[in-house]
């Protein structure tokens, strides 16, 4: 798992700069300055847990569990909802998605107590 958790680490924070750079430069003209900042948001966010991705890809492979690798899909699917809702929102103008914004904020907190509870139970 910790070799999936590093390429989707790397891939997520891939595409976190890319759309930063296209958010900074493409959309900077064409968004009002509040859709910018919630775009920016899911960037920053994306970027976060892309970063904790690569984190538990190293902890996986000094200390292997179960736990580690739920922490690691509550990330990933984090990322997706979160960040992906908001940038459907941006990108569509339809404000339903905001509604489903937090369940992947839920998913990036579950995804840090599974990563406390894993480092805990390591002997």
């Amino acid at each position: 798992m910790e070799r999936w958790f590093a390429i989707l680490g790397s891939a997520f924070a891939f595409l976190a700069v890319a759309l930063g750079a296209f958010g900074a430069h493409a959309l900077r003209e064409r968004l009002d300055p509040r859709d910018l900042e919630i775009f920016e948001v899911g960037v920053r966010y994306q970027m976060y847990h892309a970063l904790a991705l690569l984190a538990i890809a190293v902890l996986l492979g000094r200390w292997a569990g179960s736990l580690g690798v739920w922490a690691g899909w509550a990330f990933v699917l984090g990322i997706l909802v979160f960040s992906g809702s908001l940038y459907l929102l941006v990108g569509t103008g339809a404000r339903a998605w905001g509604a489903v914004t937090p369940l992947g904020g839920v998913a990036f907190l579950l995804g840090w107590v599974l990563l406390v509870a894993h480092l805990v139970r390591i002997p």
